[in-house]
């Protein structure tokens, strides 16, 4: 890998993303055929964003950190990551628990001079994040475990059904599996003023109808609405991980996890966790 400072430009395919440079006609096109696929699915992919050697290096760099990636005990989760309540249903979607066996490189494994990080952290991206999708101000997630993370999926493990805590989440694929590991969704299945259990107990059951299947290739960025978008990726029928760095951002400052989700999720919470737990900061009442 090449010495440090890290140019963040020189991850990134500038011939084809000028980051930096909003009145360029190609950071103009980006925009446009982002939004389009944002409106219409939820979802946007921008194909062969990071250049090759942003590539290499930031797969370097996960792959450097796998053998201290998180992998819970408990391999059973609702879509909210939640605890059961016996005073519902039990067809109800929050005492339905799915397999979850994949785990994560959690963002404190990554200092501030690397690769990862000095591209998370760069306004020039986040500008295109945010003009992406047509928000005024984003501001980086405040989670100390889970600003910044890599999802791994180990030969034989998936990742269930689940909705994110924030609005929309930025994905580069690393590494993708040989076979399974797929990304799928269901655009927009719920929204901020209703949960839509119906239609969530209606995919859990086995509803295909509104699934839609996401072809990702290493290196490809990937916007995703994934606060109202149920979505989940398959087994990893292959034999090598599938590698998915994960960026977050929020439309406003002071966001983190729950307490509950983290501790799930990545197996440690933070002072800053429980303090942030007594004024929840989110955009609306759903239930995380």
């Amino acid at each position: 890998m090449p010495k440090l400072p890290i140019d963040p430009a020189s991850l990134i395919d500038t011939s084809h993303y000028p980051l930096g440079s909003p009145h360029d006609t190609r950071y103009q096109k980006s925009l446009t055929v982002t939004r389009t696929q944002l409106e219409r699915d939820g979802c946007a992919v921008i194909p062969d964003f990071l250049s090759p050697l942003g590539l290499s290096w930031l797969l370097t760099e996960a792959e450097e950190r796998r053998k201290s990636a998180y992998f819970s005990a408990i391999t059973k989760t609702n879509v909210y990551f939640s605890a059961d309540d016996a005073s519902l249903a039990e067809d109800h979607p929050q005492r339905i628990f799915l397999e979850r066996t994949n785990g994560f490189i959690t963002s404190d494994c990554y200092d501030d001079s690397s690769a990862s990080r000095v591209l998370y952290n760069w306004q020039a991206l986040i500008n295109f994040i945010q003009d992406c999708l047509g928000k005024d101000q984003l501001y980086i997630y405040e989670d100390p475990v889970s600003d910044m993370i890599v999802n791994v999926l180990k030969p034989g493990s998936q990742f269930n059904w689940h909705f994110d805590t924030n609005e929309f989440t930025i994905t580069m694929l690393l590494k993708s599996a040989v076979s399974g590991g797929h990304f799928e969704y269901v655009p927009n299945l719920r929204n901020a003023n209703d949960e839509c259990y119906d239609e969530v107990r209606a995919v859990l059951s086995g509803d295909t109808q509104r699934v839609a299947c996401l072809p990702l290739s290493p290196g490809d960025l990937q916007l995703f609405l994934g606060r109202f978008s149920l979505h989940r990726v398959t087994k990893n029928t292959g034999l090598s991980d599938r590698l998915l760095l994960i960026m977050s951002f929020a439309e406003k400052p002071g966001m983190i996890g729950s307490v509950e989700r983290t501790r799930e999720l990545y197996g440690k919470v933070t002072e800053k966790h429980l303090e942030a737990q007594t004024q929840r900061v989110r955009a609306d009442g759903l239930m995380d």
